[in-house]
């Protein structure tokens, strides 16, 4: 299987042979098993010693004639802190138990409880992860993702093969000449503002995942515009954000170093 190496103006400058990952079988089910195992949600949970903090006395003794009970008060026996007290009449109120006011939570999130210990074989994870990259050379499958696309000339997957020579500011200019108006548009990161309550609840943004930017392990390039992730580094996650087919522009070096993924 081969595939055009294009240059920064989208002139052919040759062709190169894809590593066998670009041909492998596209398994849905296991990509979506490694991302369920991949996610991470922030561990939260309250201090341990939250409401805990009042010397609250136990409970409220009832025996007659014993000085600091409550017997004759009609008062519940529950743990109690003073307030002030004068000769024998001490004032209380209750504390410490989750029916009190400032008392600790009666069943609080628990951190290890948020935490995700589900694992991965191996095999699979190499399953996934060539199926993530064979999906990123299936046209259909990103015209499927992107449902704004129609029609695509270009042949996927995208190479090129000069973009570290590219300036940063000139490099949204180029790209946007090289992807053409409908990729360029589906590629750009936008972040909206979310509608809905989930802006009260710290969803306030949204953003698409935009373009992938595979580069070799000794290029360098950095830009806020797309998302840039070296090879050594590639995984699941990038490749199959919200889906399979993401759109993806790999480099010449990046190429020849995905024939040694093992």
């Amino acid at each position: 299987m081969k595939a055009n190496i294009l240059s920064i103006d989208g002139r052919k400058k040759g062709q190169i042979d894809l590593p066998k990952c670009f041909s492998a079988d596209i398994r849905e089910d296991i990509v979506a098993k490694v991302l369920e195992a991949k996610k991470r949600q922030q561990p939260y949970a309250p201090l341990l010693i939250a409401g805990k903090q009042y010397s609250a006395s136990g409970k409220i003794k009832h025996r007659r004639h014993v000085w600091k009970t409550h017997y004759g008060q009609g008062l519940s026996r529950i743990p109690r802190k003073i307030t002030s007290a004068r000769g024998n009449r001490i004032n209380w109120i209750g504390a410490f138990i989750p029916g009190t006011v400032g008392g600790r939570r009666a069943h609080p999130p628990k951190i290890l409880a948020k935490i995700n210990f589900k694992k991965i074989n191996k095999k699979e994870m190499k399953i996934a992860l060539y199926s993530a990259i064979s999906a990123t050379a299936d046209k259909k499958r990103i015209i499927k993702r992107y449902q704004s696309l129609e029609k695509i000339d270009k042949n996927f997957p995208l190479i090129i093969s000069d973009i570290e020579k590219i300036k940063v500011k000139d490099m949204v200019s180029k790209l946007k000449k090289f992807l053409g108006k409908e990729l360029y548009n589906v590629s750009i990161k936008k972040k909206t503002i979310r509608a809905g309550k989930g802006k009260l609840r710290g969803r306030k943004y949204k953003s698409n995942a935009g373009l992938l930017i595979v580069v070799g392990k000794d290029e360098k390039l950095k830009t806020n515009a797309f998302d840039v992730v070296n090879v050594k580094n590639l995984g699941v996650n990038d490749l199959a954000r919200s889906g399979l087919g993401r759109l993806t522009l790999y480099t010449e070096q990046a190429i020849k170093e995905l024939e040694e993924l093992k």
